[in-house]
């Protein structure tokens, strides 16, 4: 089972995905792409960090996803990513434009040979104004490809408005065992 749950800031897609990790009755590697940049984020890691069970294993990964899903990927396992993007801003602020494409394609190739589960975790940054600066529209005109090409590739697509899961793609009854 591979899903995409996307949502707005607030949501409640983490939490959602978290909550089906934890009934999955599987062993879950965190794979966390969230970089402390800054006071508020570093805040922002510590919280969620606390709030994760303790037998998870985290893995911090800004950027080479592709490679630490291999890496981490089994039958018995969940991988659970949170988000990707913040993986796509990670990307794009790099001074290799290249890489993000690079990147995301091996992402793409990446996740029909895993074995075992993978939730991705995603904000939905398409819904409102068109932002101003070349950098924000492509990094909206990124997370929509993204999004895109991963819901035509994976079984279940979920939308989380306040808190609640509407499901857009896929017969999603959780994942236990």
């Amino acid at each position: 089972m591979q899903a995409l749950i996307l949502g707005g800031a607030r949501s409640g897609k983490s939490h959602y995905a978290e909550t089906l990790a934890q009934q999955s009755g599987h062993e879950v590697i965190y794979i966390a792409t969230a970089q402390a940049h800054d006071a508020e984020m570093q805040e922002r890691i510590t919280h969620h960090r606390a709030t994760r069970p303790a037998h998870w294993l985290t893995v911090e990964e800004p950027l080479t996803l592709a490679a630490t899903l291999q890496h981490h990927a089994a039958s018995h396992r969940l991988l659970l990513v949170d988000c990707l993007t913040l993986w796509l801003t990670n990307l794009l602020c790099l001074e290799d434009e290249q890489r993000l494409q690079t990147e995301t394609t091996a992402l793409l190739q990446t996740l029909p040979r895993l074995p075992g589960h993978t939730l991705l975790v995603s904000n939905e940054v398409g819904l409102g104004v068109v932002p101003l600066g070349e950098l924000t529209r492509r990094y909206v005109d990124s997370a929509g490809r993204l999004h895109q090409q991963l819901a035509a590739q994976l079984e279940t697509v979920v939308f989380m408005v306040a808190g609640l899961p509407q499901v857009l793609k896929g017969h999603f009854n959780g994942l236990a065992e």
